[in-house]
């Protein structure tokens, strides 16, 4: 029996993406995966290999004029009980976990890798584990850390599913907790105290009263989003609260540093003590770069600003721009019935060959 499952990557890209979402990889547990991926890759005279714990990082050295990354996450969440795996065919469909959140997307990665032997830009791959948990856990963040220069390009894509369109960058996401502050006294006589609870009141009619922008970055809107997610406050029945704690979560286009972030929920919430819990900066799409304007034309495909927040952002941390292209409608990701059209996975496969050749 093999040390590890193998990869056939001369297999067409459904069978791929089957034959990688049927080794089972949730968060941490991706060790089998990566040794495959890397043996795989290993044979690719064209390509020089690198593990970085369970993150594989695979590169071109043909000297071209730019260097594009191509980077996927190898894990995925939990199975389901009775598990979502192996993977089946529904009509034109293949379904199971990892299908649609990422491993179609990798399964472009690596055929690319063999069918692309002389790209006409140098590609640097990436395979990276635990995406879906806690941030001091994820690989790209690992590697931007350990080894900066692997991940050093002139354009990045990201294949997370993007239902087969383009999403440039990502918007920036803030959580704080927003605290209004009272008096504690005996409910039975309300006017010893100051109601904290009464008093968050505030917080939310500002909130309720703001009006979010839609920011303009490199040619895309990106629409802005400020709203309570959370209250908490009140500690029993008989009690006047003296503490009250708003969580708000703020959405902001990448043009605005995280400083600027931080500095705009404190100048609407002044007066009050604002505690920021979560802070991760967005990313600049850099549409007007040559490669990202070379990639657009390529694919010949409409732009859109991506909403959410990926890890296209670690990229423009290290002052990368990056978009977000792969197969597989986001809303079904991490979904019990888990599915990709397997048009998408070709459709994805022949957009990159075309850039690429």
């Amino acid at each position: 029996m093999p040390p590890h499952p193998t990869l056939d990557l001369t297999a067409d890209v459904v069978t791929l993406t089957a034959a990688l979402c049927d080794i089972e990889s949730v968060s941490g547990e991706e060790a089998a995966l990566a040794d495959a991926v890397e043996a795989a890759l290993a044979t690719l005279p064209h390509l020089t290999v690198t593990r970085d714990g369970n993150a594989v990082v695979a590169r071109t050295d043909l000297g071209r004029a730019e260097r594009v990354v191509l980077a996927g996450h190898l894990d995925t969440v939990p199975l389901t009980e009775p598990p979502n795996l192996p993977t089946r065919r529904d009509g034109d469909d293949l379904v199971g976990r990892g299908t649609v959140d990422m491993k179609g997307g990798v399964a472009v990665q690596l055929r690319l890798a063999q069918t692309v032997p002389e790209p006409t830009r140098d590609i640097t791959y990436v395979f990276y584990d635990c995406e879906e948990v806690e941030e001091e856990r994820n690989g790209l963040a690992r590697l931007g850390r350990n080894r900066p220069d692997l991940l050093a390009a002139d354009f990045a894509v990201l294949l997370e599913p993007t239902d087969g369109s383009i999403e440039g960058g990502c918007k920036g996401t803030l959580r704080a907790d927003v605290v209004a502050r009272g008096t504690a006294a005996h409910s039975a006589r309300p006017w010893n105290g100051h109601n904290a609870i009464h008093e968050a009141g505030t917080i939310l009619q500002r909130l309720v009263a703001y009006q979010p922008q839609i920011v303009r970055v490199d040619g895309l809107d990106y629409h802005e989003a400020l709203g309570a997610v959370a209250v908490h406050g009140g500690i029993a029945g008989n009690v006047i609260p003296d503490t009250c704690v708003v969580t708000v979560n703020y959405r902001f286009a990448p043009s605005k540093s995280a400083e600027q972030a931080v500095a705009h929920v404190r100048s609407l919430m002044q007066g009050y003590d604002v505690q920021v819990t979560d802070l991760a900066a967005g990313a600049r799409p850099g549409l007007q770069r040559p490669a990202a304007q070379g990639f657009v034309e390529a694919l010949g495909l409409p732009v859109v600003a991506k909403e959410g927040w990926t890890d296209v952002a670690r990229f423009a941390a290290l002052g990368v721009p990056a978009v977000n292209f792969g197969p597989g409608d986001p809303n079904l990701a991490h979904h019990d019935h888990e599915r990709c059209p397997v048009e998408q996975l070709v459709a994805a496969e022949s957009a990159l060959v075309r850039w690429l050749r």
